[in-house]
């Protein structure tokens, strides 16, 4: 079982995190991983990747466009930027809740979220949009964000793990006051 998985966001979305916990909980299944991220602008709002590889013979942890299975994108302008590394028949998660580029912000220019699901709704056969305002805030927790969107992705049956494997990632990674509200995060989406 191969899997090509990129993650996508903003700083501070826990992007980087989510991916650590899909490797961690492969790697508890023996599967092969490879990963990498760019993380430069983190601090600042700015774009958040992670190209994740899961299964036998991989030889590089970067995803070459059009070879994706799936994008789990946290920021909806962010999932439309790395829509071309999704393979036809791909599926794409993404969160509802836009956050405005500081590019867009400093030009004082329009951006919508709206626009960027009607795009990838138009591009893609199976998206699922995931309502993270309202989940975060029934959770009672916006840090959360990051493993209600893994649920979410292990809710298509696309990536490859169940959510007994990021439970047990959460446990080994996280601080154990943590675990109670990541894990109802995770069972968020049915």
């Amino acid at each position: 079982m191969n899997k090509n998985i990129v993650l996508c966001g903003v700083g501070g979305q826990g992007t980087v995190l989510a991916s650590k916990l899909i490797a961690a909980a492969a790697m508890e299944k023996g599967i092969p991983v490879m990963s990498a991220e760019t993380i430069g602008m983190a601090q600042r709002g700015g774009s958040v990747f992670s190209h994740l590889r899961m299964g036998d013979d991989l030889y590089s942890p970067m995803i070459a466009k059009g070879t994706a299975d799936i994008i789990l994108g946290f920021e909806p302008g962010e999932a439309v930027r790395m829509r071309p590394y999704l393979k036809e028949g791909g599926t794409v998660v993404v969160s509802n809740r836009a956050v405005m580029p500081v590019t867009a912000s400093l030009a004082q220019t329009e951006y919508s979220g709206e626009a960027m699901i009607a795009y990838l709704k138009q591009q893609v056969k199976q998206v699922l949009v995931v309502d993270t305002d309202a989940a975060c805030k029934s959770l009672g927790s916006a840090k959360v964000l990051n493993v209600l969107m893994l649920g979410a992705a292990i809710s298509t049956g696309t990536l490859g793990l169940e959510k007994e494997d990021i439970k047990a990632a959460i446990q080994k990674r996280l601080p154990e006051k943590l675990h109670a509200l990541n894990f109802r995060a995770l069972e968020y989406i049915k």
